[in-house]
């Protein structure tokens, strides 16, 4: 694997403001963790004389939230620094815990065959204490539910019309989330973008982005699957999609940024084509090539929650604009505060009292809108807020699904 070159000039743009640090929700909800500057730039100047000056156990308390970078006045790479050292000098390899988290496609296509004995089995307490006491996912966690139709399964059955009827195309990377545990997203996709006068595609070949390979150190791993979807993306683009459109704001950060930056893929020439899809439609409305018909019996008040990978990308913008032209829409924009998951952060039994801890200020303020729903483009975000919180969670495409009349936005974008 690639190891990061970090001169001493780029660690010393960092001005010690601590900015990251007052951003950072674990060291404010944690006594065990340095914070991002000590662990990042500060540490980094010390491990690249000495090794020794590495520490696993601190690091691994990182949610790579990418706040810190977020808020950093010069731009530095804090979060990278701390995943890059994890990568670069950890001596301890993934378990059966993180084997068995980090392998969406191999979970997933086993678990969509048994669906309903597999949704059954993991809402028990006795398998949860099981797993809590051999492989230490913690008992309190709630488990996403699996489909019994993957996602790709259905689009087969309608992929001739997609590409016979639409003479505008895109390419759909639909994720690990939206195959196995719920293809009802992804289909809320395609409607969206046939009423506006695109068929869609999927890739010739498609794996998990990495993003939870990484998190739990199985980056040879990632770069395999990282460069057969970079691949199958630039293909897509020669053979005349206009973009690669995503429904995930964790997958897409990683595969334009992470994917060069951690695993040294080169997808330069991919990287600017790849597109959440509320980011894509907002282009397309602002350039005058499509009209939006809404349902006038639409009514709906729902809050949106910024997840911190969103933020990271700065596309919040792109969703609060469109959301704000839906007719009936109450909507009320939360403070950006991390819900505390961090992917399969949140499921080990070490990290789960520090994960509610810190997504409690975020069901406060879900709570105080009186909302009916959330709406967030993290998948793993609806997870932690629908099982701390009694509301659904919902992505912004599904939400506009919902309101727009699609036969009419069809007949307007013909």
């Amino acid at each position: 694997m690639q190891k990061v070159s970090i001169s001493p000039n780029e660690l010393e743009q960092c001005l010690k403001c601590s900015i990251c640090t007052a951003v950072c929700p674990v060291m404010n909800n944690s006594d065990e963790y340095p914070g991002p500057k000590q662990c990042g730039p500060d540490a980094e100047r010390y491990r690249m004389k000495d090794i020794a000056y590495f520490d696993e156990a601190a690091l691994k308390k990182c949610l790579n939230c990418k706040r810190c970078e977020t808020a950093c006045p010069h731009g530095v790479k804090i979060a990278e620094l701390i995943q890059a050292a994890r990568r670069d000098h950890s001596q301890h390899g993934p378990g059966l815990r993180e084997m068995a988290l980090a392998n969406t496609d191999v979970m997933g296509s086993m678990a969509t065959l048994v669906a309903p004995l597999a949704n059954f089995g993991t809402s028990l307490g006795v398998t949860k204490w099981v797993l809590d006491k051999t492989v230490k996912i913690d008992h309190r966690r709630t488990f996403p539910k699996y489909a019994g139709t993957k996602f790709e399964t259905w689009f087969r059955r309608n992929a001739e019309a997609q590409q016979s009827q639409y003479k505008h195309q895109v390419t759909y990377f639909h994720g690990c989330y939206v195959n196995y545990n719920f293809p009802q997203l992804g289909k809320d996709l395609v409607s969206v973008m046939n009423a506006l006068g695109y068929g869609v595609q999927l890739l010739e070949k498609e794996k998990c982005c990495g993003v939870a390979l990484m998190a739990n150190g199985m980056y040879k791993q990632a770069k395999k699957q990282g460069e057969v979807n970079i691949d199958s993306m630039r293909k897509a683009l020669k053979g005349g999609a206009e973009a690669i459109v995503t429904t995930s704001s964790s997958c897409t950060l990683n595969m334009r940024d992470e994917y060069e930056s951690m695993l040294g893929i080169d997808q330069k020439d991919v990287r600017d084509s790849i597109h959440l899809g509320v980011r894509f439609i907002c282009r397309l409305l602002d350039e005058g090539k499509v009209k939006l018909v809404w349902r006038k019996d639409f009514k709906k008040h729902v809050c949106y929650h910024t997840a911190c990978h969103m933020a990271r990308l700065g596309w919040n913008v792109y969703t609060i604009s469109l959301l704000r032209r839906i007719p009936g829409l109450e909507l009320d924009i939360l403070e950006q505060n991390c819900c505390g998951i961090s992917g399969t952060y949140g499921f080990k039994k070490e990290n789960y009292d520090l994960s509610q801890k810190i997504g409690s200020r975020l069901f406060d303020d879900i709570s105080a809108t009186g909302a009916e729903a959330v709406v967030t483009e993290c998948e793993t975000c609806k997870w932690q807020i629908e099982m701390s919180t009694p509301l659904p969670v919902i992505n912004p495409i599904s939400l506009l699904a919902e309101a727009l009349d699609l036969e009419a936005t069809a007949q307007a974008n013909r």
